[in-house]
């Protein structure tokens, strides 16, 4: 439970993406978006594709999507991971 009294526990991964991802749209938050995209499975097979990510091209709403349709897959592994960084993002 944070400072507000929101208890994060009770919400899916997917809401709390959601809200993270609102959050984050809000504040122009580019560095998060980066930090959830380097973390998820298909980036990094993208990555070892060429090594950079030169061919990731559009504006920051593109890039949002990308990651919205990313994270609407299982996440397998992931989740624990992502879901934290959710959590500690609502919360700061």
């Amino acid at each position: 439970m944070d400072a507000s009294g929101t208890d994060y526990d009770a919400f899916s991964t997917d809401q709390l993406r959601q809200q993270a991802f609102e959050k984050a749209r809000d504040r122009h938050d580019v560095g998060f978006f980066w930090d959830v995209v380097k973390h998820l499975r298909s980036s990094r097979s993208f990555a070892a594709e060429d090594g950079s990510g030169g061919g990731v091209t559009g504006s920051i709403s593109d890039a949002v999507e990308l990651v919205r349709e990313l994270m609407g897959k299982d996440l397998g592994d992931d989740e624990p991971l992502l879901r934290a960084k959710f959590v500690s993002y609502l919360e700061g």
